[in-house]
């Protein structure tokens, strides 16, 4: 409770732009001045992951080295670049009855984060957060413990090194797990958005628990569809990098669909490529029946799998319309793709795939909002409502309209 009081104070002061980034200045310095005792920090709980025997994908999502902090900086960097988003006039008009309205940008309030692994999710969404105005609430999983307690402390002491309340930035240092469920029950006087980023198990039961509104995605059931009318290298390359690139995050592709015309002429050899370089194949009867290898027949329920492993489905599909019809039946919302030279086939996809994030010769990975230009993500998205997607600076904001008039009164 203290926690929220806390951030509800520094909630109640306004920070110029110029001072936002500031802070954010020195906190890149900070953490380039530090990278050592970052560094020894992140080895603390890879330490202990590899005594606990977590499983290789989340020791991978832990590991930090040089060039992770580089992009931990360079992450900040774009922050700084990027147009503060909030006091931002987005509308303004004026009405035959005397009023002048304009539709103002403001922050969120309290946002509470919370996440597993990734050391850099700390840096990221306490420059987000801050530089959008909301005063930000980290609960790290305890894998990670020691690499987010020491980013998040480099950030308070750049608060405090600028006078501004170091409470826009807390990060609870209580490994017990009850925390998240008092984050979750009892805060949300408090706290006015959460955030999970993690596994399947840690988004359901925010979801399911939460009293607070949330903003986030459960799984990542990602597509790649190859069209009749594909480039075999455009397709061979994109496949294969939304596949293999990192097969441990949510805009993996996870499914490929592939239409029966070219199954023989450009998909046999992506499908050899994968399994040549450790990716299992899962297919339905045709695919088994073209790809002359021992595959394993997919079953109802793989159309609907998240591997984040080295593991992909393959159906083959008659036409553009089944492969929609698959996508927004077994996806989930998240990012999918279509792989073609055709420009209607591919408007279409765009315009009837359900997705979040609809691509067009483009790998799945993209997926991510440092790539959107974002600066950073503090998540993603699936929800039909607003925002969608990646989840950055200009996503942390709310708007109110402020009305004037010349002594109006209605009649």
């Amino acid at each position: 409770m203290n926690i929220g009081k806390k951030s509800r104070i520094a909630f109640s002061i306004s920070i110029s732009t110029a001072k936002k980034n500031k802070v954010l200045k020195d906190y890149l310095k900070l953490i380039e001045k530090n990278k050592k005792l970052i560094l020894r920090e992140n080895f603390k709980d890879i330490k202990n992951a590899n005594k606990k025997k977590l499983k290789k994908n989340l020791v991978k999502r832990l590991y930090l080295n040089d060039k992770k902090i580089l992009d931990i900086t360079n992450s900040i960097k774009k922050i700084i670049k990027l147009k503060d988003p909030t006091n931002v006039i987005l509308e303004k008009w004026k009405r035959p009855n005397g009023l002048n309205i304009s539709k103002v940008s403001i922050p969120i309030g309290v946002i509470g984060v919370i996440y597993e692994s990734r050391p850099n999710v700390t840096s990221d969404v306490a420059s987000l957060c801050f530089k959008s105005g909301n005063p930000v609430i980290l609960k790290g999983g305890s894998e990670s413990f020691y690499s987010n307690f020491i980013l998040s402390r480099l950030f308070r002491k750049s608060l405090k090194k600028n006078k501004i309340d170091e409470n826009f930035v807390q990060f609870i240092n209580i490994k017990k797990r009850t925390v998240v469920d008092i984050l979750l029950t009892k805060m949300s006087k408090f706290i006015d958005v959460i955030i999970p980023r993690g596994g399947k198990n840690l988004v359901k039961k925010v979801q399911t628990l939460s009293t607070i509104p949330t903003i986030g995605h459960l799984e990542g059931v990602c597509h790649s569809y190859i069209d009749k009318d594909a480039s075999h290298k455009f397709a061979e390359d994109i496949v294969y990098n939304a596949k293999l690139r990192n097969t441990a995050i949510c805009g993996a592709t996870e499914t490929i669909l592939i239409h029966k015309k070219i199954i023989k002429k450009i998909g046999l050899s992506i499908l050899k490529k994968l399994e040549e370089n450790g990716c299992k194949i899962i297919g339905d009867n045709k695919i088994r029946k073209f790809y002359n290898k021992k595959i394993k027949r997919a079953s109802y329920k793989d159309w609907s799998k998240e591997y984040l492993a080295p593991i992909v489905s393959v159906k083959s599909v008659n036409n553009l319309d089944e492969a929609i019809n698959h996508i927004n039946k077994f996806g989930t919302m998240h990012t999918d793709c279509i792989i073609t030279q055709n420009k209607k086939s591919a408007e279409k996809f765009l315009k009837k795939v359900k997705s979040s994030i609809a691509m067009h010769n483009t790998s799945t990975q993209f997926a991510d909002g440092g790539e959107f230009g974002f600066g950073g993500e503090v998540g993603i998205s699936t929800s039909s409502l607003s925002p969608r997607g990646p989840v950055g600076l200009n996503q942390l904001v709310s708007y109110k309209y402020e009305v004037t008039s010349n002594g109006k009164i209605r009649k």
